[in-house]
């Protein structure tokens, strides 16, 4: 009998050693936050991972607090962010649940912005030609980090323009009113934007280093991802998408076509390189 059992556990052992010990799921649950440098990423990293052979839902949060809440529950498995500056405090408070698989995109800055046009270069100049500027600053939603940096500017250098809140439509809406009739105007803006690259704005020196340097994007998971899909992170850790494709996609959008075409635009165009990168997958 003793025999007969030593005899089963060998045998069960070597059918164990030639299993896989996990089989990688080909459904990949994705988030995305509706902001016009995030969504490019997402959309061009599910292609590459479709193309893989994966099945990739996307969902759409409207906050990070609920996006991040998510990904740590488990609902979404990964997803893109900025989590050295724009979503620092949610990284920070989840990060022992999460997990950084691979950069995807460098250089979000934001800070004080003037069309090229203004004859001035730093933030230090603001104040000897406040009156050119209306003795204000056009900014965006209030809460939001670059308003925060924006109002320690104010401070730092003691500028005698107004800091305006209001919101990026209005915003938009200012910026377009006055390079239409090239006159002086201070907004709060960020790279990548679509906004820089048809209104050709130029951002203001920081020599007291108000403003964060510029930052890398990132695609995070839910802890032991990466362990658990280890193609389909090789397949994410692939991609990357420079800024100034992420501006030229959202272009497109602006000038007529949905984000979803212009991004099929982008990898149409850019089928040698995605091919590449599935190389790198291979090897």
């Amino acid at each position: 009998m003793k025999l007969l059992k030593k005899s089963f556990c060998a045998l069960m052992l070597s059918v164990a050693a030639v299993l896989p010990v996990h089989a990688e799921v080909k459904t990949i649950q994705m988030g995305t936050m509706a902001f016009e440098d995030l969504t490019p990423i997402t959309g061009i990293t599910k292609k590459v991972l479709e193309d893989q052979g994966y099945t990739v839902n996307v969902t759409q949060f409207s906050e990070w607090g609920i996006a991040f809440a998510a990904l740590t529950k488990g609902d979404i498995q990964i997803m893109a962010s900025q989590t050295d500056y724009v979503s620092q405090d949610y990284w920070n408070k989840s990060k022992n649940r999460l997990e950084k698989l691979s950069p995807v995109s460098h250089g979000l800055y934001q800070a004080i912005a003037v069309p090229d046009y203004v004859t001035i270069n730093s933030v230090e100049e603001l104040n000897a030609n406040a009156e050119k500027f209306g003795g204000k600053i056009v900014g965006i939603e209030p809460g939001s980090g670059l308003m925060n940096e924006a109002a320690e500017a104010v401070k730092a250098y003691g500028l005698k323009l107004q800091l305006i809140e209001g919101s990026t439509a209005a915003m938009t809406a200012a910026l377009k009113s006055a390079v239409d009739r090239k006159d002086w105007i201070a907004v709060t803006l960020w790279d990548p934007t679509w906004m820089a690259q048809k209104y050709k704005t130029k951002f203001l020196a920081d020599p007291k280093g108000i403003f964060s340097p510029p930052q890398s994007y990132y695609w995070i998971g839910r802890k032991g991802f990466a362990a658990e899909n280890p193609h389909a992170r090789e397949a994410i850790a692939s991609v990357y998408v420079p800024l100034e494709d992420i501006k030229n996609i959202n272009a497109e959008v602006k000038d007529g076509k949905t984000m979803d075409e212009a991004i099929k635009s982008w990898t149409d165009s850019h089928a040698d390189l995605l091919k590449r990168w599935e190389n790198i997958k291979k090897n």
